[in-house]
This record gives structure tokens, sequence and C-alpha cells, in this order.
């Protein structure tokens, strides 16, 4: 039996259908879609045999995902894929495709991280409070009971922190951009 929340093993029988072990129940390609979107771990195996056939069933749905016409994949990559088959570069294809899968995940999280935070937003938010906070270091507010050289002095202070704060924000920015 599958443990609950780590990789589920789906048997195969000659019948063409899938039982999923850890619900008890036959289950659909469409379904083991799902579990992949779900972010599900699976193993395919051949109920006779026992060998694993994940492989083949992920490209099944593949097959049936390109069919129903949600096209993915442009005829020109897969007539290039197909021309690999059998070639030297055979066995580098595999390894490529995964880290350049790898890659490309990686890139839509930090997009959607950026889309989702406003970073644009938040900078002119953070630029105004610094504008803000430099027109009243600059005004001159001396109390009676201060000497004058103290408000001088905690303006440049404070003017110090202004500059170090949009230090970090030109780095901010920086990073996300670069």
């Amino acid at each position: 039996m599958a443990k609950s929340g780590g990789k589920v093993t789906i048997k195969k029988y000659a019948n063409r259908r899938l039982y999923d072990t850890e619900s008890s129940s036959y289950i659909t390609l469409d379904r083991l879609a799902a579990m992949i979107r779900e972010g599900r771990e699976f193993e395919v195996l051949d109920a006779k045999s026992g060998d694993d056939i994940t492989h083949q069933v992920l490209t099944q749905i593949i097959v049936d995902e390109e069919s129903r016409g949600s096209t993915m994949l442009p005829v020109n990559f897969l007539r290039q894929l197909i021309g690999l088959y059998g070639g030297s570069m055979q066995g580098a294809v595999p390894a490529y495709l995964d880290a350049a899968m790898d890659a490309f995940k990686t890139n839509q999280n930090a997009m959607r991280d950026a889309l989702t935070a406003n970073p644009l937003a938040d900078l002119a938010k953070r630029n105004m409070a610094m504008f803000e906070d430099a027109t009243a270091a600059l005004r001159p507010k001396v109390k009676a009971t201060e000497p004058a050289g103290t408000q001088a002095a905690g303006g440049a202070s404070e003017i110090e922190k202004l500059r170090a704060e949009l230090a970090a924000l030109q780095a901010k920015v920086e990073k996300l951009v670069g």
C-alpha cells in the first residue's frame, strides 16, 4: 500500500485500467494528470510483470492532451526531438531537457513572485515615504528647549538613514531587473 502524501503506486492491468493503491480505486489518465498538477509523485507498475511503465503512461498523457487541442509542443520541436532518437546526442537530451525545465520553473516562480509582490507599487510607496521624511528633516523645527546644534545632528543622521535605505532599495531593484 502506498504511503499517504508520499509516492503513490498505480497498477495498470491488462484491460488498460489503472488502479490507485492509495485510494483503492480505479482512476483515469485525466486523474493522473491532475495528480501531476497537484505535485503528487507516483509510479505506474504493470500489474502482471511488476515492470515500471511510468514513462509510457506519462507519454500517453501528453499524447491525449495534445490530441484534445491543448497543443503545447510545437511541430518543429517534435520533429527535432524525433530526429535525435538513435543519434549520438540521444543520451544527453534527457538531462538537457530536465535542466531546461528546471530553469523554466525557477524563472516562472521568480516572475510570479515579482508580479504578485508588485515591487513598483512598493517602491513608489517607499519613495514617497522617504521624500516626506527628507522634507520633514530639512524643515527647521527647533524647540526652545533644544540647543540649535541638536536638530542639525538629528537631521543629518536621518538623511544618512534615508541614503542607506535608498541604496538598499536600489540593490533590490537591480536584483529584480538583473
